[in-house]
């Protein structure tokens, strides 16, 4: 399905804009795709995207500010996913020793081991979502969105 079919117009619509309009669009059915996938587990993809993140701290606690700026989707209530990560027991959050103004972040076991037991399938939805890129064509790609 092309731009105008997907919004339902006839116009023709200038390359730019055509441009950000597919680029939402593309944006919107990858997250749309990736949270059915999360679904059935109870997770948003916000909430997923903070454990990944913690995950990749490799047992180093983080503080808020560090995950917000590691997020995919920029948001202000990181505050919220973690205090839903902690109801779930995936995460803990504690007051650093040295400076106790200071709250840190940390993934649990129970945290690991689902993430764990979700990646397969996660990877499985990626591997689906672009199965009509060649890997050269994924490459261009990269390097076309890199110049964002």
């Amino acid at each position: 399905m092309n731009v105008e079919q997907a919004i339902k117009t006839n116009t023709d619509i200038p390359i730019k804009k055509r441009t950000i309009i597919h680029l939402s669009l593309v944006q919107n059915k990858v997250n749309e795709q990736v949270a059915l996938t999360l679904k059935p587990f109870e997770i948003s993809v916000q909430q997923f995207n903070v454990l990944r993140i913690l995950r990749g701290q490799k047992g180093k606690p983080a503080n808020l500010c560090t995950i917000n700026e590691r997020m995919v989707t920029k948001m202000s209530n990181t505050t919220r996913l973690v205090d839903k990560l902690i109801a779930k027991q995936y995460v803990n959050r504690s007051v650093c020793k040295h400076n106790r103004r200071k709250v840190e972040i940390s993934i649990t076991d129970v945290g690991l081991a689902f993430l764990n037991e979700i990646d397969g399938m996660l990877f499985e939805k990626e591997e689906e979502i672009l199965s009509e890129f060649s890997n050269a064509e994924l490459v261009q790609l990269n390097k076309l969105l890199d110049k964002f």
